[in-house]
């Protein structure tokens, strides 16, 4: 494949609206970093475990109840954005509108998150919370399906893979920087005090748990300011309305769907990322938990492995970018999946005690010597592997139905979005172990790297020529 030529100046206009969609990466992250995986998370799990072993349950027990309840809000959330992303991706691709859906599925987010204030120590909102997580989560995916329609307008196809990965990397280091302001001086640790011994700011009480808690408000109040400047510099290309009314978009995706027979690359590529995808997805999810349940560490060793791979995911999806433009997206996705299969094994067979059955000495370091290296490998190829297939699924998008393109996306990374959590509490409850429950993983992403075989490298623009 031949590397690519330098790209076209890039114009002041053009250029301060790529720097106000890079804008929602960096306001929205938080709610991935902080809340799905390094703050909240493993927070949940531990105040879940305490009430479950309150009831009478085992430790062990108790571990596995709360990484299955985690899990099946997960299912619930991924099932409800499967079956609504593609149908709201049509309407608004037929109302020619995507910055209102912008708007009121902020509005999801703020207040998902600020609710989670609510989820007191003493595990009595754990189901409130579970429900206010989702509704946060909703919000952050659906503005995430309509900001990532606008990328297509932002570059060429040798462009996006560059404009994509500095996107994801800014919304990293937006996630570094949040993570390190909840360590330092909210979340406080088993002494009650932050990372460098600070009592949590604003007075907080860290017997209640008001530093961690406070994780809800922050993020919701970080979006709120950091949303400025996309709202400020991204104005969307306006599209004559077509048809806009639910029936037409479901005759509209109807037909989108119908066509994936002819379009090999395309449909390949989606059923690729359905797996893959949802398997990297249940990893970020359950990673915290993970450490929580299985190695038995505090929030703050949680937030500093956090810290760790939020700021290998910024440097390598700024990396991952420049070598997609340079190589194109496939065989950057290809690498990416395969180191995250290696570090899967490694986790499934890792304990406190034994590295895949051999013995460490009491007290050993090596197994969280060895999951921090496993989170930064995590969040280097996590970020890189997202970066590129939001790039290569431009190149499948037809022109003038950007946001049917990625309702389409989003279906394929949500369809089975309860997969990977629902598979993850069924092998942890019958195990009953934690650790083993995260071994399908690895099935995901295999079964995701071989449906990429019938992948386009250009996406597929030869099924677009012969079908024009």
């Amino acid at each position: 494949m031949s590397v690519r030529t330098d790209p076209a100046p890039i114009s002041p206009a053009l250029k301060k609206r790529i720097w106000g969609w890079w804008a929602f990466d960096w306001a929205s992250q938080p709610y991935f970093t902080l809340g799905l995986t390094f703050i909240f998370g493993p927070y949940f799990a531990a105040i879940a475990t305490e009430a479950f072993m309150a009831g009478g349950m085992t430790e062990q027990v108790a571990d596995s109840r709360a990484q299955s309840l985690w899990s099946l809000g997960q299912t619930i959330s991924g099932l409800f954005i499967a079956f609504s992303a593609p149908i709201l991706g049509a309407f608004a691709d037929n109302a020619g509108r995507r910055m209102p859906w912008i708007v009121v599925f902020s509005a999801f987010y703020v207040l998902g998150a600020a609710s989670l204030w609510f989820a007191l120590p003493d595990g009595s909102f754990l189901v409130g919370a579970l429900i206010a997580f989702g509704i946060g989560l909703i919000g952050a995916e659906f503005t995430t399906i309509f900001t990532n329609s606008m990328l297509p307008e932002l570059g060429d196809e040798d462009s996006v893979g560059r404009i994509s990965g500095s996107g994801f990397a800014v919304g990293y280091a937006g996630g570094v920087l949040a993570l390190f302001i909840m360590l330092l001086f909210f979340a406080e640790g088993d002494t009650g005090r932050t990372f460098i011994g600070l009592e949590p700011a604003f007075g907080l009480d860290p017997e209640a748990r008001e530093g961690t808690r406070f994780v809800g408000p922050f993020m919701a109040l970080w979006y709120l300011v950091f949303m400025i400047p996309f709202f400020l510099w991204v104005r969307e290309t306006r599209q004559p309305a077509a048809h806009p009314s639910v029936g037409a978009a479901l005759l509209e995706l109807g037909q989108t769907i119908r066509s994936l027979p002819r379009r090999i690359s395309l449909f390949a590529f989606l059923g690729s990322s359905m797996f893959y995808r949802d398997a990297l997805n249940a990893l970020y999810s359950f990673g915290g938990t993970y450490a929580v349940l299985v190695l038995d560490w505090s929030i703050t060793q949680i937030g500093v492995f956090g810290i760790v791979g939020a700021v290998t995911s910024a440097l390598a999806t700024w990396i991952g970018g420049k070598i997609d433009g340079a190589r194109g997206p496939k065989p950057v996705i290809v690498v990416s999946i395969f180191v995250l299969i290696a570090v899967c094994a490694l986790v499934v067979g890792m304990t406190r005690e034994s590295i895949w059955g051999v013995a460490l000495a009491e007290g050993s370091t090596l197994p969280d010597t060895l999951f921090y290296i496993c989170g930064a490998i995590i969040g280097g190829a996590g970020g890189v592997l997202q970066s590129s297939s939001r790039s290569l699924m431009c190149r499948h998008a037809q022109p003038g139905r950007p946001t049917e393109a990625f309702g389409l996306y989003a279906l394929s990374g949500k369809a089975t979005a309860f997969l990977g959590p629902a598979l993850i509490g069924l092998t942890t409850w019958l195990t009953e172990s934690a650790r083993l429950g995260m071994l399908p993983l690895i099935g995901l992403f295999v079964i995701g790297l071989f449906f990429l075989v019938w992948v386009q490298p250009r996406g597929d623009a030869l099924d677009k020529e012969v079908t024009a």
